[in-house]
């Protein structure tokens, strides 16, 4: 494991070890998040923990493309309980997901240096929130981070039944009509599996984010 110092760098992802870390320490700069993820590599540890950069051997991800809305949920969508804004309020999503309750989970990963840093790059176009709403109340949401051709999701939260779902097919929507290749979420979990997610190895995800060009 890569211990990072002030030099804006990264080891190569095939030196992660067997959990997936591949460094830790460095900081939490645009320049060096913007590099992570371009690189194959997201930061992810506890807030007792030093700055951990994860490039697992397993990515869950979902092909915008290939995506099918489940009858179920397609149903929630056309009664039209939900309106869903994009980048209308990055800073009220983001601490959302910071302080939502999850079940069999305490605490957050989510610092608020994490809040801090992803909101700089939110206002330098770089990171993206969708927005969920029920009588102007905010009820869902969820953010991540914009390569151009690939979409790097990173927390979703609900304060109502199916609201971060609401927020999750919108977004497909958003990837698929602007020809995004991919959307990443990084590590497997059941509610993303539910969702329509599934895993590829880490060699084809780099080599689909190398071709990160659109045509």
């Amino acid at each position: 494991m890569y211990f990072l110092t002030k030099e804006l760098y990264f080891p190569p992802v095939e030196e992660a070890s067997h959990e997936g870390i591949l460094a830790f320490g460095g900081d939490l700069s645009t320049e060096r998040l913007l590099l992570a993820y371009k690189s194959g590599i997201f930061p992810w540890f506890n807030e007792d923990e030093p700055i951990l950069w994860w490039a697992p051997p397993e990515r869950m991800v979902v092909n915008p493309n290939d995506y099918k809305i489940s009858k179920s949920l397609r149903n929630i969508i056309n009664r039209d309980l939900f309106e869903v804004t994009i980048n209308k309020d990055f800073e009220a999503v983001i601490s959302n997901c910071q302080t939502v309750t999850r079940k069999g989970q305490n605490g957050t990963w989510i610092t608020n240096d994490i809040i801090e840093s992803y909101t700089k790059l939110n206002k330098l176009g770089s990171a993206m929130s969708f927005e969920v709403w029920q009588k102007n109340e905010l009820v869902g949401g969820l953010y991540g981070v914009d390569l151009g051709d690939i979409f790097c999701g990173e927390s979703m939260f609900s304060k109502v039944p199916n609201a971060s779902k609401v927020a999750f097919v919108k977004l497909i929507e958003f990837l698929k009509t602007n020809s995004y290749k991919l959307l990443d979420c990084q590590v497997h979990n059941d509610h993303l599996e539910q969702l329509g997610a599934f895993e590829i190895s880490r060699d084809t995800f780099m080599m689909i984010l190398h071709s990160n060009k659109k045509s």
